[in-house]
């Protein structure tokens, strides 16, 4: 496989994308983390996430995905911590930012992290110690040792979310929605994602089962933070809408 990549100043162009499947994958890990006015936390999480990348292996890449055009200096956060800026394309839905980090990473082993502080970095460590035993692992809230901050409305809402996503498209683990997994990064490469929202996440668990059905998945607890600064990006309203249509758009048009 060829692989077309254009760097400056630790910023992708949108040409990278065009032959994202043809691409070589060349690092060992790739850190995706979508951005939407993260400055601030960027330049807490970024140093911390790079010492832990370094400890790791040699080979690897941290990209954060920003809005298709910039909202604020994350280009610059990035640019001090020696990481790789790229503006999403196809939108600024949280959609659009993981298909374009998928379209532009390198790595065997890709994790997705968000940007906000609730994935702390440490915890890559322990994904990435269960690379070789599994397709997917997934820091899960909802094991045993698990533990999420959010509210308790919150938490009522996502584990309804993640029952009726485990029970309709029989996924067969615990925490479907957390965005907090890692990946084969072929595999990634390989299924075609059409959601916009954060629904992207179980849509990728799915479409990738469905690709192979003797996928193998392992949970890890995971203690789940509140964001660091900055607000939320997710709309209820909207959030619990697109979550049914892409229930039923998953079980009976894909």
């Amino acid at each position: 496989m060829k692989k077309s990549k254009c760097f400056l100043d630790g910023t992708i162009s949108a040409v990278t994308f065009v032959k994202s499947r043809a691409m070589e994958l060349s690092k060992d890990l790739s850190i995706i983390m979508p951005a939407y006015l993260e400055e601030e936390n960027l330049r807490l999480l970024l140093p911390r996430i790079k010492s832990v990348a370094n400890e790791l292996t040699n080979s690897s890449e941290i990209i954060v995905v920003d809005t298709e055009k910039p909202m604020d200096a994350t280009a610059k956060a990035c640019q001090e911590s020696g990481v790789t800026y790229v503006n999403r394309t196809g939108g600024n839905t949280y959609g659009a930012a993981i298909r374009t980090g998928i379209s532009v990473a390198q790595g065997k082993k890709i994790i997705f992290m968000d940007s906000d502080g609730s994935h702390y970095p440490e915890f890559i460590k322990k994904l990435y110690a269960q690379k070789d035993s599994a397709d997917i692992i997934i820091a899960s809230r909802y094991i045993e040792g698990g533990h999420t901050e959010n509210s308790s409305a919150l938490v009522l809402m996502s584990k309804i979310v993640n029952w009726g996503y485990a029970f309709v498209l029989n996924i067969k683990c615990k925490d479907v929605s957390n965005s907090f997994k890692l990946y084969n990064g072929e595999m990634l490469k390989n299924i075609n994602l059409n959601c916009q929202n954060f629904d992207v996440v179980e849509e990728i668990l799915y479409k990738l089962i469905k690709q192979t059905p003797s996928l193998e998945i392992k949970e890890l607890p995971f203690s789940f933070k509140q964001r660091m600064f900055g607000e939320t990006k997710r709309n209820l309203p909207q959030f619990v809408i697109t979550y049914i249509f892409t229930l039923i758009r998953l079980r009976f048009f894909n």
